[in-house]
């Protein structure tokens, strides 16, 4: 990955919330073309630095930093391979060989011939795919989703024009920003109907964002200082026969689980401390023994964050699961990640397409590199851990508002309990987001069902589950907030300072909220309480998950 970031911090500033566009604001002007298609800066454009080179791996930092515009580098080696690949479908298109989609017709349809003129066959392809519903995709999981794209189709296995990673390179530099339908794809031939879209909407048909605006894709394009992009039959299918909508949410769902799974960690720590708790849950032998590497790994660094945490000796000898379990929780939890991480460095890798091109071999290979299985299996682990973090901390904040098993704070966390109630609408709240989350954690993998005459008799549905984790996660964060701002409260109705330097740290960055006397709304202070919590654990994330060494 190559992302210059003009300040070290500015990675965080890319998390999702309301400090997307915090990257666009800071990075400094560049000049330079991005493609030979594009000689001129577009209006829409964001002066930067950011680059993304398609020649080098696909990172997570990457789709975060494509949520603004961004310069995608595309090299000589890129360029070459491309260009190889185009040819070898030209000669392969000589030779009379049969090739899916540049001389049939599609899906169920593949044993009828297709239209012989190939711009009319780019018709062909995505005209029968504007059947998508529901609400529009969020702007920074479609162009996180459209770089995948660009990626994958610059390995040069897809016989693709040259020309249109230079348009999607050119999007990307702009605001311009596809209109895509959330609902259609089910993740098995890629996701054809929210692929479409984008297609359509780059040749200026359909609707688009530019700035945040909602608006014909053609004048999307004139905004943005774009041409609409010319399409032949093997140019639309290449933009539309991949899972890159299914991978980009995964991704993006990926990294911010993993905040949350810090985060979680940190307030574990904090919650033991205000309480006093004895922190041998924690002890290195006991976890060893345990035998599971996401444990020793969790313990280490909850070990780390309460360091020098004194128990207050008032605690009874066993906490509740809730908190003398965690290390074992989070820990198998870390394993999980760990597994939806190499599915997700496997599709940020891989070309999904079909056909392939092997100019080398003088192969052309029809397979099913679109079939989302991986990332559907992967999806539905994520939720499983979202549900289960966010059980445990959901369980930590019942825990902390109960005057029965807090040590004798006020109930609700209240400064005047009766006349104020506290916590009471945030735990409440809390309660019913864990509600949602599990209630909405059924495996999608598990669900096919065939379509399409058959042709697609079995389905993976990873659209679907990533989709979903995506969603999950943000309700993941707001839980975390809820946990954070009940801790900040407890120290306002007498719960002791923390005794550890690390929490001490955590707590004082949590006291930029005002404690809650007299009662307020809170929906606000949970946000701010999340934001709060991601900024003090988003380096450590990234050294972690290795987000920093691109360099």
């Amino acid at each position: 990955m190559t992302v210059a970031l003009e300040q070290g911090r500015e990675l965080q500033a890319c998390r999702p919330g309301s400090n997307d566009q915090a990257i666009v604001r800071h990075a400094p002007q560049f000049t330079e073309a991005i493609s030979e298609r594009s000689e001129k800066l577009p209006l829409a454009s964001a002066p930067m630095t950011i680059k993304v080179d398609l020649a080098a791996p696909l990172r997570l930092a990457d789709l975060r930093v494509a949520a603004g515009p961004v310069t995608v580098v595309i090299g000589e080696e890129v360029r070459t391979r491309v260009a190889t690949g185009r040819t070898f479908l030209g000669k392969a298109l000589g030779d009379d060989r049969a090739i899916y989609g540049a001389t049939t017709g599609f899906g169920a349809l593949v044993g009828y011939a297709g239209r012989a003129d190939q711009r009319d066959q780019a018709d062909n392809t995505l005209a029968h795919l504007g059947a998508g519903q529901g609400p529009d995709l969020a702007p920074d999981v479609v162009r996180a989703t459209l770089l995948v794209r660009a990626w994958s189709l610059a390995r040069g296995a897809s016989g693709v024009s040259p020309h249109v990673i230079d348009a999607l390179a050119a999007m990307l530099a702009t605001t311009f920003t596809p209109a895509m339908p959330r609902l259609g794809s089910v993740g098995a031939s890629g996701d054809l109907i929210p692929l479409g879209a984008a297609a359509q909407a780059l040749r200026g048909r359909g609707h688009a964002y530019v700035d945040g605006v909602r608006m014909p894709a053609g004048d999307a394009l004139t905004k943005a200082g774009l041409e609409p992009l010319p399409l032949d039959g093997r140019d639309a299918l290449a933009l539309v026969n991949g899972t890159s909508l299914t991978t980009a949410a995964l991704a993006l769902a990926l990294g911010r689980v993993r905040t949350s799974h810090r985060v979680v960690q940190t307030l574990t720590c904090l919650l033991a401390d205000l309480l006093g708790c004895d922190p041998q849950f924690l002890d290195p032998a006991l976890l060893a023994a345990y035998g599971h590497p996401g444990a020793i790994e969790v313990g280490a660094l909850m070990r780390a964050a309460s360091a020098g945490l004194r128990e207050s000796g008032t605690r009874p000898l066993q906490e509740p699961y809730s908190i003398r379990c965690a290390p074992q929780l989070l820990g198998a939890a870390e394993d999980a990640l760990r597994y939806v991480d190499g599915v997700v460095a496997a599709d940020l890798g891989g070309v999904s397409d079909n056909p392939l091109f092997f100019p080398a071999d003088d192969k052309v290979v029809h397979g099913g590199n679109f079939f989302g299985q991986p990332a559907a299996f992967a999806a539905d682990v994520l939720s499983m851990v979202i549900a289960q973090v966010g059980n445990l901390a959901e369980r930590q904040l019942d825990l902390l508002v109960d005057p029965g098993r807090n040590g004798g704070l006020p109930p609700m966390l209240a400064a005047g309990p009766g006349q104020q109630h506290g916590l009471q609408g945030v735990q409440l709240a809390s309660t019913a987001l864990i509600a949602e989350i599990r209630r909405d954690s059924v495996p999608a993998s598990l669900q096919s069902l065939p379509t399409n005459l058959h042709n697609q008799d079995v389905i993976p549905l990873g659209t679907q589950a990533a989709l979903r984790a995506l969603d999950q996660a943000e309700l993941l964060r707001l839980i975390t907030g809820s946990l954070g701002l009940g801790l900040r409260q407890a120290v306002h109705v007498g719960a002791r300072r923390p005794t550890a330097v690390g929490c001490d740290r955590t707590l004082r960055a949590l006291e930029e909220i005002a404690p809650i006397d007299p009662d307020r709304p809170l929906d606000s202070d949970v946000r701010r309480a999340a934001a709060i919590l991601e900024e003090l654990e988003i380096s450590l994330i990234s050294h972690s998950y290795g987000e920093r060494r691109d360099a």
